[in-house]
């Protein structure tokens, strides 16, 4: 379920939070969320790319791509030195 709640901040903008994920789930099932999260992430990149018209953007966004496969991989060893449930939270602010 996703809560959404919009707040003011100290210069009265607003702000929209998502609380995306809240909860436990097994080991398996935490890399499977968080790898299909990453996953959409680098295809928006490479969609991206596919259609970039400067070389700094490409190559600003490979840089992107490279950074999130070196997080799903220290994820996948981190879950893999853990044999316990794994607690997610995940909140998105639009402001």
């Amino acid at each position: 379920m996703v809560n959404q709640l919009i707040l003011l901040d100290k210069d009265n903008n607003y702000i929209m939070e998502i609380n995306l994920l809240n909860g436990t789930f097994s080991k398996n099932e935490a890399l499977d969320l968080i790898t299909q999260m990453i996953q959409l992430k680098i295809s928006f990149h490479e969609n991206k790319i596919l259609h970039s018209s400067t070389e700094e953007d490409i190559k600003s966004r490979e840089s992107k791509i490279k950074f999130l496969h070196s997080e799903l991989y220290g994820l996948r060893m981190f879950l893999e030195e853990n044999n316990k449930d794994v607690s997610l939270f995940s909140k998105i602010e639009v402001k």
